[in-house]
């Protein structure tokens, strides 16, 4: 597994809980991403990492659809 190069950033409050849910599931992010696609979510693995990583913000769409893959809920991504 590849340790992250950079810091991590502070675009975004659930990315970390993302990675560290995914990694648990053993999901990679590939399957991540074909399982977005399939809810219509259309992502680059550059994007997802970005979003784990706190570099990009997440749009209302796309956090439900992880969500939705992870089986949690919106407002456990988001702290509440």
């Amino acid at each position: 597994m590849r340790t992250r190069e950079h810091a991590r950033g502070d675009k975004n409050i659930s990315g970390l809980k993302i990675e560290m849910l995914r990694k648990e599931r053993g999901l990679k992010q590939i399957d991540m991403l074909e399982s977005l696609a399939l809810q219509g979510v259309d992502m680059t693995s550059s994007g997802l990492s970005k979003i784990e990583g706190g570099h990009r913000g997440i749009y209302d769409f796309e956090l439900l659809a992880i969500a939705n893959i992870l089986d949690i809920s919106v407002d456990f991504l988001l702290g509440r």
